[in-house]
């Protein structure tokens, strides 16, 4: 018996290779084979994380904006009136309001009126916007806070009572701008009626606005004229630039994206102003200084043609697209250069 016994053990141990342990260790993963993660641990797919942190900012865009902008548009369709909203009756007209509008000569006045305000107001803004941020660069530390406060205020400055301002300063009796031109010696200015014609009261909201809005422009110009080196002003003055060749030469160069998205900011923002315009004179006289927001509300709130004035803003959101993909392709193309 021990001897079969040992004999057993002996065969067995012949049978098994040399070398080998009891228990077969597993095989060591290689630098190609991905590693399994740890039990009760669920990896995320890395595809899908950014998705779900950007998901509470599109669900909430879509709430805000998409679903006022589908609802608009769907209004749009519809004969929307008096009539309408007390039997709570949907009448469908399908793009009638469209044809309607794109047929009036008062929708295209308001149309090139809305135009001319707008390149008015950015090419002031943008101008004396990039001269005060040139001022700003050159100035000392105490001249450049005190203006850069009094910036601030003006910027921060509520609509409503800068509309109140001026027309408390162009009022017809009591005006400061009348009193200062008598003073000056014109006449004709005792009791003269800025806001008779609706052109001079949209001059008059050009210089609110132009007021309101340089300072964003200011600030944000000084602010990169400071990533501009010194070495390439220093460059120009050696090579006997001025002024104007340096900023040409070497500001508007290093400066053009700013230049590009803060034009094209300064047009979505004037393009739809509307409390300036309606609180100053309420798109009068006779609706002569209605720019299309002002004409979109006036239509609503005022005639109650909801469906026309749901109309009237679908247009003037594709007039803004239209703008935004010019400007997105001079974007596109600077980065290209780039």
């Amino acid at each position: 018996m021990t001897v079969d016994s040992q004999g057993a053990v002996d065969s067995a141990s012949a049978d098994t290779p040399r070398g080998a342990a009891s228990q077969t260790p597993p095989p060591a993963s290689g630098p190609g084979e991905a590693v399994p993660p740890p039990r009760g641990r669920r990896r995320m797919p890395s595809g899908i994380l950014p998705y779900l942190l950007i998901a509470p900012a599109v669900a909430s865009m879509a709430v805000l904006l998409l679903y006022p902008l589908v609802k608009n548009l769907i209004l749009s369709l519809q004969q929307l009136n008096r009539r309408e909203m007390i039997t709570r009756e949907t009448v469908w007209i399908g793009v009638d309001n469209y044809t309607k509008l794109l047929s009036d000569p008062d929708f295209w006045n308001v149309v090139l009126r809305s135009l001319f305000f707008t390149a008015a107001n950015v090419a002031l803004i943008m101008g004396l916007g990039t001269l005060i941020g040139l001022l700003l660069n050159r100035l000392g530390k105490a001249m450049r806070l005190t203006l850069s406060l009094a910036l601030m205020f003006a910027w921060a400055m509520p609509i409503v009572a800068s509309v109140t301002i001026f027309r408390w300063l162009f009022d017809e009796q009591f005006g400061v701008v009348n009193w200062l031109m008598r003073t000056l010696g014109f006449a004709g200015y005792d009791q003269h009626n800025w806001f008779e014609t609706g052109f001079s009261t949209l001059v008059i909201v050009t210089l609110l606005v132009v007021w309101g809005s340089v300072p964003f422009v200011a600030l944000n110009m000084y602010a990169g004229l400071t990533t501009v080196g010194s070495e390439l002003y220093e460059a120009a003055k050696m090579d006997g630039a001025g002024g104007w060749r340096t900023f040409w030469s070497v500001v508007f160069p290093n400066l053009k994206p700013f230049f590009l998205i803060t034009t094209f900011l300064e047009i979505i923002w004037v393009f739809k102003a509307f409390a300036q315009v309606y609180a100053m004179n309420l798109g009068g006289p006779d609706r002569g200084s209605e720019t299309l927001p002002v004409y979109a509300y006036i239509e609503g709130l005022g005639q109650q043609h909801y469906g026309l004035a749901a109309a009237i803003s679908i247009l003037t959101i594709v007039m803004l697209l239209a703008a935004m993909s010019f400007y997105f392709r001079l974007i596109l193309k600077q980065e290209e250069e780039q």
